[in-house]
């Protein structure tokens, strides 16, 4: 396992980190008993940092993360959590609500980073004036370590970065093997200004493991299976060839400190764990798939 500096916070992460949804069930079923042995299973392989949050399963996702860690392996990982979420104000007094339920379902007395969930359904000015205050009084009494922000709206994402408030960034499906257009822009300026920066859905939803995700449209479903075609250069195997070049397309990724894997079983997160080796892509096909897809945004402007 790899491990780096989660940007100005100082916290030493793993660069391949456990993501909560799918153990939560968002993506189908997933056995309690599974999910807490390949909780145990990833910290033992040397992953430490689970990325969660309230909306995952409603609520289920922290308290399966919460159960595997109260017998002692708390103290073992960045725990990272997320604030309110779609559909909710993100007001003051429901922002503190919020992260004292995730305490309680997590069972922890504190939470090491704490991120605004998917910003972009929230108008900035509350966010601003309302949510980000919420988070640093509870950071000041102790119950939080870190204030985080997570959008997969690039432009959006921007304007918090330039704000200086925030200690990391969380964004998906902006750096993969058909959609970088984070590196563009957005990792040279957090990488500036010091943030922690995750990465989550490096396979599209799915898409670049073959199995996309029933909500994606059409449109961009037929787009990215014209990318995918000419990434034939980079294909393992049939089916599902594309994945260890699109994890570790973001792994070797200096800019990017956590690579999240959505592994539901434990047989994925095994295979996951492996490609955290230090090798990327080569050279020559890694400028090739930049040159390929170069400012081209799989999904409509937002």
């Amino acid at each position: 396992m790899e491990y780096t500096t989660f940007g100005r916070t100082g916290l030493r992460v793993s660069k391949l980190g456990l993501g909560g949804a799918p153990l939560g069930g968002v993506f189908g079923p997933a056995d309690e008993r599974e999910v807490e042995k390949m909780i145990h299973e990833a910290i033992d392989g040397g992953i430490n940092f689970i990325d969660t949050a309230p909306s995952y399963g409603n609520g289920e996702s922290e308290r399966r993360i919460g159960r595997a860690l109260s017998g002692g392996r708390r103290s073992q990982v960045v725990l990272a959590s997320k604030a309110v979420g779609p559909g909710e104000s993100f007001g003051y007094e429901e922002t503190i609500r919020s992260v004292e339920q995730s305490l309680t379902r997590l069972q922890t007395e504190w939470i090491d980073l704490l991120q605004i969930h998917d910003a972009e359904h929230v108008p900035y000015e509350t966010i601003v004036g309302e949510t980000l205050p919420a988070l640093q009084k509870l950071r000041e009494e102790g119950k939080i370590r870190f204030i985080g922000i997570s959008t997969r709206v690039l432009p959006l994402l921007l304007r918090y970065v330039r704000l200086n408030e925030f200690g990391s960034i969380q964004f998906y499906a902006r750096y993969m093997l058909i959609d970088h257009t984070a590196k563009d822009e957005l990792l040279p300026l957090a990488a500036e200004n010091g943030l922690g920066v995750i990465n989550g859905s490096v396979l599209g939803l799915g898409l670049l493991a073959d199995t996309p995700a029933p909500f994606l449209s059409q449109a961009i479903v037929e787009e990215a299976a014209k990318r995918i075609e000419e990434l034939h250069f980079l294909r393992r195997t049939e089916p599902f060839g594309l994945v260890e070049p699109a994890m570790r397309f973001s792994l070797s990724q200096p800019a990017i400190h956590v690579t999240l894997t959505g592994a539901a079983t434990s047989e994925v997160l095994r295979t996951n764990m492996a490609y955290c080796d230090g090798r990327g892509l080569e050279p020559d096909k890694l400028e090739r798939v930049y040159t390929l897809f170069q400012g081209k945004s799989l999904f409509p402007a937002e």
